[in-house]
């Protein structure tokens, strides 16, 4: 059964990571429905947060084929663990009149969204949140006419004291790396 699970990718900060690791997921016919990339609180690392569509098996290979590439240093699927997920999104309305600039401005506040810049004839109005409750805000600004849209994608972070990684994991031989067996398990050969 296909479900949208959720990878936190810790890579080390060099050229090129990115394309090789969107390159593993074109390679294996996996659409990215979401990609984000930051900093962490360590200097040189950065933490990819990718969603993709698949199954258990599917995304266990996914995993182990992760790790084979040499600058990913640690690869957790937060998808079955408590986890707090957000989204920014930034929208600009159309606001063409004062009744219409006032209601964008209602919605805005009930959605507890803030409104970043003001022009003659829009708004661009800005939120972070779950899925959904973006969602609802887009649904109700469309009629007002969105003008413009542009949303970071999912970040997601585990719940409570355990981290997913302090530090970078010192990178292990390619002999001690997970690889995925043919029934979807992970194996590590040493």
């Amino acid at each position: 059964m296909q479900t949208r699970h959720t990878f936190s990718v810790y890579v080390e900060d060099k050229p090129g990571v990115l394309n090789r690791i969107a390159s593993l997921f074109r390679r294996r016919a996996f659409n990215i429905e979401s990609l984000t990339v930051g900093h962490t609180e360590t200097p040189g690392v950065s933490r990819m947060t990718i969603l993709v569509n698949s199954d258990v098996q599917g995304a266990r290979r996914l995993e182990a084929n992760l790790y084979k590439l040499v600058n990913v240093l640690r690869v957790h699927d937060i998808t079955a663990e408590p986890a707090v997920y957000r989204e920014l999104v930034m929208i600009k309305v159309a606001t063409r009149t004062l009744e219409n600039r006032i209601h964008v401005l209602q919605l805005a506040e009930v959605f507890r969204a803030r409104v970043v810049d003001v022009a003659p004839d829009s708004v661009i109005v800005e939120t972070t949140g779950t899925e959904d409750k973006i969602e609802g805000l887009l649904e109700v600004l469309r009629p007002h006419g969105v003008l413009e849209l542009v949303r970071t994608g999912r970040v997601g972070m585990v719940r409570g004291p355990q981290s997913v990684m302090v530090e970078p994991a010192p990178q292990r031989p390619r002999s001690e790396r997970p690889a995925a067996a043919d029934d979807g398990s992970i194996s590590y050969s040493v």
